[in-house]
């Protein structure tokens, strides 16, 4: 039984017995009284006690380290502790001596046995709680620079780690923003390593928020057999036309009459579903292209291997599409093929079509391109024409430049949508389980204004895309059933695409819709993070170019007006935003804007009307 007005322990803190019974009721710290079992306390002095108070009497100090001297190797109960060290036994000694215990300097054991620790063991924990006081005395130095946002010392960086975490978005939690009374967010992170200098503005922690790697697949794959039964298609004239600093080619194309060939990179001829080298695609979900490099979800290793143009003849899936006179498809056929590709840059495909460079296979792409749109938007395709800047970062800064609008760039987009059409007719033929794209068209004005404020009219009223194992529509495009078959080597969903084309021809098992709609959700599910990652660093990098730029007056195009606020486009750096604008200016008007404030960790600008 434990006696009324005794000293217990309950939860590590001092309580004082108020009423015994069945159930103990206890007056602890505070005022407050609650009523526990005798098994969740500990007895430290049977009392009487008066109150909790006399607990935070002045005591004298004790001979702490002649009792740690005389212990040696006895052990001894608490109450003998307390009147070795302060020379009498009550409730005062005995919390202070049960706090000598707890402390664990000098001390270790139990209330009821309690052993002096050895010399060597005090030694240690008198350097381990020095150093530990330092640690904390500089922290605190640290806290109050970081208060006034001056810069830090190299001795101090471990510091900041946690805050440098949060901004990477590795954790949602910083200590020392905590500390601070700051929010803990990686924008706050963010802008406190801006302001103190130890990060720069050309630190980029987008891939790292969106979980992207900054490195390409390492799984490497080996080269396609050279024995395998493939069409010899090297007769053709063939074409992979891209930008100028494109370095992984997957796609060229041929007319031979009313025949279109699409030839595209071939990497399912050895990365089979489930392979690792598809596992590793599939959690990456498409190539990460940032301005300051690309990482790639098929190993590096893979590009000579597969990408057209690259080698003096390459593998290819070939997607062979007969077209009608109005530029319809008439029949698909998809063959394993060896081509012969000579590449060419958008300016040189459009130099082609000069008096001065007329080539006539390029010149038949080009009609089969026009036939192909005019068909498509007489069946209701949508066209947005937004403008398209190439971001490229170096050790020396940001570049921005404009994307020329080039003939042979649509020719090529006409040409990969015909693919896409016939292939999905091929799939919906042959009862493949294939991953279909549709989309729907909202209600579209029935008068739209021309130029880009006509095109953000209409990109407003677009609706998700939608990728199923079920074909349907895509009304954006005029399509009646469209899938993308044109890019393996950088979107899972094409790799996908390929390995049931291949299995299907070589006359092996395929892959149920089921099994066809998990690995569109995986796939697609890691595509968009690095989709996110991409249009973020995209920001970031052009609010640095403005940075550096701050001066500089941008010509930019009304889309759209409400009140005093209009949404404009700078078609040189291929940005929207919204700026307070005069009365006069109406959409598709010309505006002159200088740069306002730029919020960098908030991916913020703003402008001003000139």
């Amino acid at each position: 039984m434990v006696p009324e007005k005794s000293l217990v322990l309950y939860k590590n803190r001092p309580a004082m017995v108020t009423e015994g019974g069945e159930k103990i009721t206890l007056l602890v710290a505070g005022g407050e009284t609650i009523k526990v079992r005798e098994k969740d306390i500990e007895l430290l002095h049977r009392g009487p006690m008066k109150s909790l108070g006399e607990l935070e009497e002045v005591l004298e100090e004790g001979d702490l380290v002649g009792t740690w001297e005389l212990l040696d190797q006895t052990e001894v109960p608490l109450s003998e502790l307390a009147e070795l060290v302060y020379g009498v036994w009550n409730p005062r000694t005995a919390w202070a001596a049960y706090k000598l215990l707890r402390d664990g300097l000098y001390f270790t054991g139990t209330i009821d046995g309690i052993k002096r620790k050895s010399p060597e063991d005090v030694a240690a924990e008198k350097v381990k709680r020095e150093e530990k006081g330092r640690e904390a005395a500089e922290r605190e130095a640290f806290l109050s620079k970081l208060k006034k946002l001056s810069p830090i010392l190299p001795s101090e960086q471990r510091f900041i780690q946690d805050v440098e975490a949060l901004a990477y978005g590795k954790t949602d939690k910083s200590k020392t923003l905590r500390d601070l009374g700051r929010p803990e967010t990686p924008q706050e992170a963010h802008r406190i390593l801006l302001a103190i200098g130890y990060w720069s503005p050309m630190v980029n922690p987008y891939p790292y928020r969106f979980s992207q790697s900054l490195s390409s697949a390492k799984i490497v794959v080996e080269a396609p057999r050279k024995d395998e039964e493939r069409f010899d298609l090297t007769h053709l004239r063939s074409f992979a036309i891209d930008n100028a600093w494109s370095a992984d080619p997957d796609d060229a194309v041929a007319l031979e009459g009313n025949t279109l060939y699409v030839h595209v990179a071939d990497p399912a001829a050895v990365i089979g579903p489930d392979s690792p080298a598809d596992l590793e695609a599939r959690n990456r979900g498409a190539t990460l292209y940032l301005p300051e490099g690309t990482y790639r979800m098929i190993a590096e290793e893979a590009l000579p291997l597969f990408a057209l143009g690259l080698s003096e003849v390459s593998p290819a899936l070939t997607f062979k599409m007969d077209l009608a006179d109005d530029y319809s498809i008439i029949s698909t056929e998809i063959l394993r093929s060896w081509v012969r590709v000579r590449r060419l840059t958008y300016q040189e495909a459009d130099e082609a079509l000069t008096p001065e460079g007329h080539d006539p296979s390029l010149a038949g792409l080009f009609a089969v391109a026009d036939g192909n749109l005019k068909r498509r938007l007489k069946a209701g395709a949508v066209s947005i024409d937004f403008p398209e800047v190439h971001l490229g970062v170096t050790e020396t800064g940001v570049t921005i430049t404009p994307i020329k609008d080039y003939r042979s760039a649509a020719m090529v987009r006409e040409c990969m949508l015909l693919a896409g059409e016939g292939t999905a007719r091929w799939a919906i033929r042959n009862q493949v389980p294939f991953p279909f794209v549709a989309q729907e068209v909202g209600d579209l004005p029935t008068d739209p204004l021309p130029g880009l404020a006509g095109s953000y009219q209409l990109r407003r009223c677009m609706r998700p895309r939608r990728l199923s194992p079920k074909p349907g529509a895509h009304g954006a495009l005029g399509l009646g059933e469209y899938t993308q078959v044109t890019s393996p080597l950088r979107r899972y969903t094409d790799l996908v695409c390929h390995q049931q084309i291949r299995s299907f021809l070589t006359g092996k098992p395929l892959l149920s819709s089921e099994e066809v709609l998990r690995r569109l959700a995986a796939g697609e599910m890691a595509a968009q993070a690095s989709v996110q990652a991409e249009r973020a660093s995209r920001s970031h990098w052009t609010l640095v170019y403005l940075m550096n730029h701050p001066n500089s007056v941008w010509e930019a195009v009304v889309l759209d007006r409400k009140g005093n606020r209009a949404t404009v486009v700078i078609p040189d750096l291929a940005l929207e935003t919204q700026v307070a604008i005069k009365a006069d200016a109406q959409p598709n008007d010309r505006i002159s804007l200088t740069l306002g404030q730029i919020k960098l960790p908030e991916l913020e600008v703003n402008f001003r009307q000139f």
